[in-house]
């Protein structure tokens, strides 16, 4: 049996970025977007974060970038007064990011 070169590996086929699950509650309707944003080229991780609550009213779910982070950005997501943060590892510059998310938010 011959050892498997770079040539014949599934290097070809795009690989799913990853979905982190380490804590049990999240933002509901969240984590559908993300496991449809994991499946984006370039995305490589994504981990939901500490949630919070903040004054504003935000009556629709939202998921904007917010700052770079090492190997990618940290988004925040938003629904009614409840805010999470979610880091993201990719590969994509900030404006494919954002467009990444857009198209995940339609689907």
């Amino acid at each position: 049996m011959k050892k498997p070169t770079p040539d014949t590996r599934k290097a070809s086929s795009p690989k799913n970025g990853r979905l982190v699950w380490n804590h049990s509650t999240h933002i509901p309707g969240l984590i559908p977007i993300l496991e449809r944003l994991c499946k984006q080229d370039g995305i490589q991780t994504i981990t939901p974060g500490q949630i919070g609550r903040v004054k504003g009213h935000c009556p629709n779910l939202q998921l904007r970038v917010s700052v770079p982070i090492r190997g990618g950005f940290k988004a925040i997501a938003r629904h009614g007064k409840t805010v999470q943060e979610v880091f993201i590892l990719t590969t994509l510059p900030q404006n494919q990011l954002e467009e990444a998310i857009a198209i995940a938010m339609r689907q």
